[in-house]
C-alpha cells in the first residue's frame, strides 16, 4: 500500500487554517453567549413593562408606565435626568387603564357614573359620557335630536336603546325636562291666539266633556290640546280599532297628551266587529291589537280545528295572554 505524506508548507498550511477555525468558533461563542443574554433581558423587560410610553425632552427623558393597578388605581411615572432620577405616583380615580402608540396613551376603561340633573334635549356629549353612557349611545341620542326627537317626559329617556332598567331608575330622579320642549298646543296662546287658525274653535271648560266614540273633527278641535294633528290621529286609530271603548285607548297614540283625557268620555259604545272565521292572515293582521303571529296561530287553529265559536279557546296559546284576549273581546265575531 502506497503512504501519503504532506509537504511542510502543507502542514503550515493546514495548521493556520485550523488556528483560525477556533479562534472564529471562540469568537462567535464568547460574544453570542454575550449578546443573547441582553436580548433575554431586553425581553424580559419588554414583556414586564407592557404599555410603557417614552417621552423626550432635550436633556431629559420620561417613562411612563401604562399599565394600571385594578385594586389601588394608580400608574406609576418615572423621570430620568441627567443627574437624577425620581418616581411620580398618579392618582387614577377612575381605574383607567392606558396603552401607548408612539407616546399617546388612550383611555378605554369605563367611566364612574355621576348622577346630576340634566334635561335629555339639551345634554351635550360631556355631561351625558359622566352619565354613564357609552359613546354610542350618546351617538344615538344626537342623531334622534337631530331628526326632531323630543323627549317629552322623563319616560320617553327609557326607551334609548341599550340603557338598563337599573341606569334609568338611577337617572329618573334627575331628568328635568324644560317646559320649552312641551307641546305647543298646551299653551294658553295655542287656544285663544289671534293667528291661531283653531283659535276661533271655543275651547271646552274645566268639568265639560264630549263623547269619544262620536265625536266628530269639529268637536275634537274643542278639547284643549287637541289641534288639528291628533284630531287626525283620533279619527284615523278610532277607525283601525272599529270605535273607542275607554278613553285609556287615547294612550295608544303616540305623544297624545295625557292632559286632554279629562275632556272624554265614552257612552254606549258601539264597535265595529270581523269575524275571525272568515278573514285572512293579512286582512286579520290590519287590527291593530292582532299581531302576525296571532293571526297566523288564528288561522292554524282554524285549519286543524275547524270554525273558532269563543275567543276563549286560543287562551292555552302562548302568543293569545289574558290581557290580549280581553282587549279583542269588543271587536270580533264568530
Amino acid at each position: 500500500m502506497r503512504q501519503f505524506y504532506y509537504r511542510k508548507t502543507d502542514r503550515r498550511a493546514i495548521l493556520l487554517l485550523l488556528s483560525l477555525i477556533v479562534a472564529a468558533f471562540s469568537l462567535i461563542h464568547f460574544f453570542g453567549g454575550k449578546l443573547g443574554a441582553q436580548t433575554a433581558g431586553t425581553l424580559t423587560t419588554d414583556s414586564t413593562e407592557i404599555g410603557k410610553g417614552f417621552i423626550t425632552d432635550g436633556s431629559q427623558r420620561t417613562r411612563r408606565y401604562g399599565t394600571s393597578d385594578k385594586t389601588t388605581g394608580k400608574i406609576s411615572e418615572q423621570t430620568y435626568g441627567a443627574n437624577n432620577s425620581t418616581t411620580n405616583e398618579v392618582d387614577n380615580a377612575t381605574e383607567k387603564t392606558y396603552y401607548a402608540s408612539e407616546g399617546t396613551f388612550y383611555d378605554t376603561g369605563q367611566h364612574r357614573a355621576e348622577l346630576f340633573y340634566f334635561d335629555p334635549n339639551t345634554a351635550d356629549s360631556t355631561q351625558l359620557l359622566r352619565l354613564g353612557l357609552q359613546p354610542w349611545q350618546v351617538r344615538n341620542i344626537y342623531r334622534y335630536r337631530n331628526k326632531g326627537g323630543i323627549y317629552r317626559r322623563p319616560e320617553d329617556f327609557a326607551r334609548l336603546y341599550g340603557l338598563t332598567a337599573g341606569q334609568y331608575r338611577r337617572m329618573k330622579p334627575y331628568i328635568r325636562i324644560s317646559p320649552d320642549f312641551l307641546p305647543a298646543a298646551l299653551l294658553p296662546e295655542a287656544s285663544y291666539g289671534r293667528n291661531d287658525t283653531t283659535a276661533r274653535q271655543k275651547k271646552l271648560g274645566d268639568g265639560e266633556q264630549i263623547v269619544l266614540n262620536t265625536a266628530d273633527s269639529t268637536q275634537l278641535l274643542q278639547v284643549p290640546g287637541i289641534g288639528r294633528y291628533f284630531t287626525r290621529r283620533i279619527l284615523s286609530y278610532g277607525k283601525q280599532l272599529g270605535g273607542y271603548v275607554s278613553v285609556d285607548q287615547l294612550d295608544e297614540i303616540e305623544d297624545f297628551p295625557t292632559e286632554s283625557k279629562k275632556y272624554f268620555t265614552i257612552s254606549a259604545p258601539a264597535t265595529h266587529r270581523f269575524n275571525l272565521n272568515r278573514l285572512s292572515i293579512a286582512e286579520l293582521r290590519r287590527h291593530p291589537y292582532i299581531t302576525f303571529h296571532q293571526a297566523q296561530a288564528i288561522a292554524d287553529y282554524r285549519r286543524v280545528h275547524g270554525s273558532i265559536r269563543n275567543l276563549n279557546e286560543l287562551k292555552t296559546h302562548r302568543d293569545f295572554p289574558p290581557e290580549a284576549i280581553e282587549r279583542l273581546l269588543p271587536y270580533v265575531e264568530y
